[in-house]
């Protein structure tokens, strides 16, 4: 098959396309597994196969998919046709940014293949976790299993030849209670970096009783408590909310695409604009953000891009400055040519399709926040005059150009005079974007840092959904609304 894809690649080229690539999938398996209340709600298994065509043609990019590998040369022919239908109606002739031909293979950590254990050890976690889960107060209680596995095979027209087998495993326990005046509340956790690898092995069942432990403890806590106080206070962001921070306010933000106006029609822009680059004081000193696909054991580490670049460590924000961007190799040039200056050196090796009858547009790889220097949380807690510390995503609405934002939290924390004075329920906080990333005041240290895990960032027309992670430590910022 690679060989015959390579002989379709070569013949467009001398038909006159200027660049031609084919992702092909010999398979992508889908293994998604849910109890609700101790009963097996739904159990599902899909696998798919087929082979997606890019061709560049005078500037336009044409581009076709198919599950049937019956006929090749009509499939490349299609994508052909298109880019030259295309071409007649382009109006920035598309570029790509110069890299490497690359001959290599990825593998993502895994040692026990998911889909290769039974389905009744699978349904046997779940059942121990329903068991763990069903306390008083708990009115409803779910526990969940996904797995994905996917080989793909990329071939290019500039001799780049990559084989990528990416397993990802994914898991959710909730429960969700009603409190005295008939609101629900909900109390999750959901399968973050564990060890160094991700297969079925990071469904440890004693790990995970213990957080079933506690966010039953803590969603009574909840049901029990005062509502959120609607005054101005220090909000102390604990990975499980700052990942989503992180993730609306900065990866979406900074995807160049979105900054260049091609999300505007349905997920939205960018308050960004090119000239901000090297300028805009996107936050206080104490903030470093990178995109690292070079970090282990997570699904935003793919080790070759979808252009076929390597994966890399962009620097986003450099203590507050705004640097670098999400990027891939057609938008970085269409950026330096508008700016009508070099904003970036290259591809940031961030291009992916969720598919192969998708194709590849910029996408969060693992959008993280460097450790700080300001502690742990207790010590970070024992500095803070007035405040709250906030864990788990309840709700949120974000600007249509990231420039605003509002979360509902699962659970706060009031902190007075440095110390923990109570529990409260309903908890929001909202801000303007620039604004709250420069009240940033305080950093946790390394012991607070923990890769969250993404498993449904949705984007594109038609929408891709897209997996990755965010490495995020404890963050303090200072005078925040909250309770409205």
């Amino acid at each position: 098959m690679q060989q015959e894809i390579k002989q379709q690649i070569e013949r467009l080229r001398a038909a006159g396309a200027t660049y031609v690539d084919a992702r092909w999938y010999p398979f992508e398996e889908q293994n998604y597994l849910m109890m609700w209340n101790g009963n097996l709600k739904n159990t599902t298994s899909t696998r798919e196969s087929g082979i997606g065509v890019r061709v560049l043609y005078k500037g336009a990019w044409g581009f076709s998919a198919s599950s049937d590998l019956g006929d090749l040369a009509a499939l490349f022919d299609k994508a052909l046709d298109n880019a030259r239908v295309a071409a007649e109606r382009v109006t920035f002739p598309i570029r790509l940014a110069e890299k490497d031909a690359i001959q290599a293979s990825f593998t993502s950590p895994s040692r026990l293949n998911p889909f290769e254990v039974p389905l009744a050890d699978k349904v046997a976690f779940l059942k121990a976790m329903d068991q763990k889960l069903d306390q008083p107060g708990v009115f409803q209680r779910r526990s969940e299993l996904t797995f994905m596995r996917k080989k793909i095979v990329f071939i290019d027209s500039e001799g780049s030849e990559i084989e990528k087998l990416i397993t990802e495993v994914f898991s959710t326990l909730a429960v969700t209670g009603v409190d005295n005046q008939g609101v629900s509340h909900e109390r999750k956790f959901h399968l973050n970096r564990r060890g160094d690898s991700r297969g079925w092995e990071s469904i440890d069942q004693q790990a995970f009783g213990e957080q079933a432990d506690r966010i039953t403890s803590e969603l009574g806590q909840v049901l029990a408590a005062a509502d959120c106080p609607k005054e101005d206070r220090s909000v102390i962001l604990l990975p499980g909310i700052m990942f989503l921070q992180t993730h609306e306010t900065i990866g979406h933000a900074l995807e160049l695409d979105r900054i260049l106006g091609y999300e505007l029609a349905f997920a939205g822009g960018s308050f960004v604009t090119l000239n901000d680059f090297g300028s805009l004081r996107y936050g206080s000193e104490k903030l470093t953000a990178r995109a690292d696909a070079t970090l282990s054991n997570t699904p935003g580490s793919f080790g070759y891009d979808d252009d076929g670049v390597p994966a890399q460590n962009v620097v986003l924000i450099d203590k507050g400055i705004l640097v670098g961007a999400i990027t891939g190799r057609q938008m970085v040039e269409e950026a330096n040519a508008k700016a009508r200056k070099q904003i970036f050196q290259g591809s940031g090796g961030a291009n992916r399709a969720t598919a192969f009858y998708r194709v590849p547009i910029e996408r969060m790889t693992n959008i993280n926040i460097d450790p700080g220097r300001d502690g742990t949380l207790d010590e970070i807690v024992s500095k803070t005059e007035k405040g709250i510390v906030l864990d788990g995503e309840r709700s949120w609405s974000i600007g249509s150009n990231r420039e605003q934002f509002h979360f509902a939290c699962e659970i706060g924390w009031l902190v007075d005079d440095g110390k923990i004075s109570g529990v409260v329920k309903n908890p929001t906080y909202k801000g303007a974007t620039l604004k709250f990333w420069n009240s940033l005041s305080a950093v946790g240290d390394e012991s607070t840092w923990k890769v969250e895990y993404v498993d449904n960032c949705g984007k594109g027309q038609p929408n891709q959904i897209m997996q990755l992670g965010h490495g995020v430590p404890v963050c303090r910022f200072d005078q925040v609304r909250i309770g409205e």
